[in-house]
């Protein structure tokens, strides 16, 4: 099974996004999950460490400029969703990587209070 750490680099986007209201409180996840045309497209316009920022996850062992590298998606590459943070708690808990799961729910916790939900 894949090792990740946290892309500690995202979490300060994220963090910073949150903060700037740039977030979708209310979406499907499966609906606007950037899928990997929505990938290469932003990475034709912008660099591996700003494709790297809208990953909550970095793959141990894998090459830095490869998507392999890259997991926990949280956004759309504009703002962050409330349902890719909730996505990326879930599937960080059900395979145990608890490290990434706490990241990716403090920032939940984040954006709820930021949206005044409390």
């Amino acid at each position: 099974m894949a090792r990740y750490e946290v892309n500690d680099a995202a979490v300060a986007k994220a963090r910073s996004l949150i903060e700037g209201r740039q977030y979708v409180f209310d979406s499907d996840w499966g609906e606007v999950q950037p899928d990997a045309e929505a990938g290469n497209a932003f990475l034709e316009r912008n660099s591996w460490e700003e494709y790297a920022a809208w990953h909550l996850g970095l793959t141990v062992g894998a090459n830095d400029e490869t998507k392999a590298r890259h997991a926990f998606v949280y956004g759309d590459f504009r703002r962050v969703h409330r349902s890719g943070l909730i996505a990326c708690v879930y599937r960080a808990a059900e395979w145990r990587h608890k490290k990434v799961e706490l990241a990716a729910h403090e920032l939940l916790q984040l954006l709820d209070r930021t949206a005044g939900i409390e």
